[in-house]
């Protein structure tokens, strides 16, 4: 028989959800940081994020699926094999107003997005039977929202924010970003205009990205708490994290400290470029400087000049080819990486009968390397360990394109499918060393993990983590305990 004293330890848990009161608030790094926080608590938790927009996505541990960036860096700081189940919707680019659309990690095509729109009904299972699934595993699963929770005309569509914190009961934290100006308002707004039952779920309000003297927003939490009745849970004060990129956007934010950096290295920036977070480990080397540039002027005086991914290889070719790239890539001046959709864009011809990625049947590439690439319908998702220039690199593809070999190597060229080659030292170091002898390296395995630690550890300063934990706990009610004394 069940105890009272039992069931007075037996601890269950609300889920979470983190509402941003406006666009680039910081959800992904504060959703990232209080996932981390709960696991360091002991308690069992998983990152989840119902419909994700991006073209940067990696591989699954389980299932070997597509997810987006943030989910899966969230559950890899925790050691926690990645699943689809974390990102059930994910939409890439596929063209003007339409997205590739992979459910659950695997493919389905493309759509438009009225289709999107008028298919909700139909998605919206899919997020709940995910959602189901991980709270089978998990005693809290903590979901990241989009963009702004309360865009009225969006909001019986909105699955990340309203449909699942309504669906699940989950309790809400909104994150504002005060470097935007006009905090109070999109607290008020976004609080006000949330249905009444969410509005009740509402933990409290985080105040982020923070620059300055943090005692000269006291009088800002005694308002927002007093005058809006929203407890404030903490204000965070800015501090560059160059990990878990979600978007090229964010990209951008990157800093860098280039007091010994003495290699140069540029990357393009695609208009659809991907799978940017290859070049983390580049951003963080304290002996490179890493620049993005989008004309081949820019790239003189560069050691290497990186060609990342893409997921519209077509368009993308063209507009290298319309911005003068050509030269740059046939003469060499400079070490050329290509990787993936650079990759295919190197050969000499472009084939895509099925027109899986633009209506070209085919393209004329660079040249730089023989043969053709030949587009497929069915997607190559798949993690591995793969010998890149004679060193084992654990890596991951996503791509419809077929060649002959999976990377190759010529004079100041080498180029790949395989994502996350940089985060190999020993490939970085091949690489770097034999443009500069007097490259050093370092250990980004080490590094990642003392800068999660770190970051966390900031995070963990500046806000009541125990609030948080003290809400998300489920009190044991009287008849609870009744029903089970019977």
């Amino acid at each position: 028989m069940f105890t009272k004293s039992w069931l007075l330890t037996m601890k269950k848990y609300h889920s979470l959800s983190i509402f941003g009161t406006s666009s680039d608030a910081g959800k992904s790094t504060l959703s990232f940081a209080i996932t981390y926080l709960l696991h360091k608590r002991g308690i069992k938790v998983a990152p989840f994020k119902a419909q994700n927009v991006s073209n940067n996505a990696v591989v699954t541990d389980e299932d070997t699926g597509e997810i987006a960036i943030p989910q899966a860096f969230a559950a890899e700081a925790i050691n926690l094999a990645t699943s689809p189940l974390f990102n059930p919707i994910l939409l890439k680019s596929g063209g003007p107003k339409k997205a590739h659309m992979i459910i659950n990690g695997k493919s389905v095509g493309t759509t438009d997005v009225w289709a999107y729109y008028k298919n909700m009904e139909k998605l919206k299972p899919v997020v709940t039977q995910a959602f189901t699934q991980l709270q089978q595993r998990f005693e809290v699963i903590v979901a990241e929202g989009a963009g702004s929770p309360v865009e009225l005309n969006l909001m019986d569509k909105d699955l990340s924010n309203i449909f699942v914190a309504t669906q699940f009961n989950t309790k809400i934290i909104l994150v504002a970003d005060i470097e935007r100006g006009g905090v109070f308002a999109s607290i008020y707004g976004v609080y006000n205009l949330l249905p009444k039952q969410l509005q009740e779920n509402v933990i409290g309000v985080i105040i982020n990205k923070f620059k300055g003297d943090l005692s000269l927003f006291d009088e800002g939490i005694t308002l927002i708490q007093k005058e809006f009745g929203i407890p404030v849970l903490g204000v965070v004060p800015y501090k560059p994290f160059n990990l878990g990129f979600e978007d090229s956007a964010s990209l951008m934010n990157y800093t860098q400290d280039l007091c010994d950096a003495h290699i140069k290295v540029a990357v393009i920036k695609l208009p659809y470029i991907s799978n940017f977070t290859d070049f983390e480990p580049l951003v963080v080397d304290k002996e490179i400087e890493l620049n993005f540039i989008t004309n081949p002027s820019e790239a003189k005086g560069y050691d290497m000049v990186i060609v990342p991914g893409s997921k519209r290889v077509a368009y993308d070719l063209l507009w290298l080819k319309k911005q003068g790239f050509s030269k740059l890539f046939t003469k060499r001046k400079q070490t050329i990486v290509a990787i993936c959709g650079g990759y295919e864009m190197m050969f000499e011809q472009i084939e895509d009968p099925h027109h899986i990625e633009s209506q070209h049947a085919t393209l004329q590439g660079f040249g730089v390397l023989k043969g053709s690439v030949c587009f497929q319908k069915e997607k190559i998702v798949q993690k591995g360990c793969y010998n890149l220039l004679g060193t084992m690199v654990n890596g991951y593809e996503i791509h419809n394109g077929i060649a002959k070999k999976r990377a190759k190597k010529k004079k100041k060229f080498f180029g790949t499918f395989v994502h996350a080659l940089f985060e190999s030292d020993q490939l970085r170091y091949k690489l770097f060393h034999a443009i500069d002898p007097s490259y050093k390296g370092y250990n980004f395995k080490n590094y990642k993990q003392h800068a999660i630690e770190q970051f966390a550890q900031h995070i963990e300063n500046h806000i009541d983590m125990d609030t948080i934990t003290d809400a998300l706990t489920i009190k044991p009610t009287d008849n609870f305990t009744r029903i089970f004394h019977r």
